[in-house]
């Protein structure tokens, strides 16, 4: 690590200190920025990843994407190109050095603004690339990224400045060895962007019947290839991919509303309680009665169940 790196690192994590004070994710007053801070590792928690950059100052992370571990340190960053049900867990933090990160969500139309005012010659690969990536930190872009944080010391600045910030972070990463994989999301007529719009129709209807035929044609592909190509991007299948996001909306609903586990079942597509019930404990180790029972009395939450 350079000196460099190793001074705009340790600044950016009193400025997540100082904007957080107590565990959890805190919205900031930039636009689609979160800090987040963990004074010890943390239990798996699950959640849908909605396209965003994440780099962290302090600690270690693991993201399980179906099978597969991507861990990162302070000297790395973990980019999600498009919505994936993730699975994510804090491994290295104590109260004295706390896990501090910095979190910036974006949208395909951001993507595509820079490359057209950038002017960036990428071409569309034909093949598919995972939508999930982790790469080496550098000066330039930490220096964006301290840039766009330290704007909250300066509220005023924020609408003019924290839009060019946000630009210049991701033309930064479109430069980078990874600046295929993200601008294929925006490139109308790659596989990745063809896969990632049926993505969105069953993020939008997880509660209906997967038709796959109807996926393949909304991808333009045939369906062995849709297969094929969702899988690259994805790790999961279709089915697969369905059933992380209903599993991981009915825990929500079962924590939100102390609702009975079969009309929760129900309600997020399940045909069968006991199917539900089957896949909700191979997924989070328990049935859903004790499995929100723990996890409110972890959180002290009162347990109506």
């Amino acid at each position: 690590m350079t000196e460099a790196i190793a001074t705009q690192k340790l600044e950016l994590c009193r400025l997540i200190e100082r904007h957080t004070g107590r565990d959890g994710a805190h919205e900031t007053a930039v636009p689609a920025l979160q800090f987040i801070r963990y004074s010890q590792a943390s239990e798996p928690a699950y959640r849908v990843y909605n396209p965003c950059f994440c780099f962290i100052t302090q600690g270690v992370k693991e993201i399980m994407l179906a099978q597969e571990h991507f861990v990162y340190t302070s000297s790395d960053f973990l980019v999600a190109s498009m919505n994936l049900p993730v699975v994510g867990q804090v491994i290295k933090a104590s109260p004295e050095v706390p896990y501090l990160s910095f979190k910036m969500e974006f949208t395909q139309n951001q993507i595509l603004e820079v490359l057209h005012e950038s002017q960036l010659q990428i071409l569309p690969r034909e093949n598919a690339r995972r939508a999930l990536f982790v790469g080496h930190i550098d000066t330039d872009l930490l220096d964006a990224l301290h840039r766009l944080a330290r704007l909250l010391n300066t509220p005023k600045d924020i609408p003019f400045l924290a839009p060019l910030y946000t630009k210049e972070i991701l033309y930064k990463l479109l430069q980078g060895p990874y600046g295929v994989t993200l601008a294929q999301i925006a490139m109308e007529g790659s596989s990745t962007y063809r896969i990632r719009e049926a993505i969105e129709q069953i993020v939008s209807h997880s509660e209906q019947a997967l038709r796959i035929d109807e996926l393949a044609d909304i991808a333009n592909m045939s369906v062995s290839a849709f297969h094929r190509n969702f899988k690259e991007v994805t790790a999961m299948s279709p089915i697969q991919f369905q059933k992380q996001l209903r599993l991981q909306e009915a825990r929500r609903l079962l924590l939100a509303e102390s609702a009975d586990a079969a009309d929760v079942a129900f309600r997020v597509g399940y045909e069968s309680a006991s199917q539900f019930s089957r896949e909700y404990s191979r997924m989070f180790g328990a049935p859903p009665r004790a499995d929100i029972k723990r996890l409110k009395e972890q959180f002290e939450l009162p347990v109506q169940i």
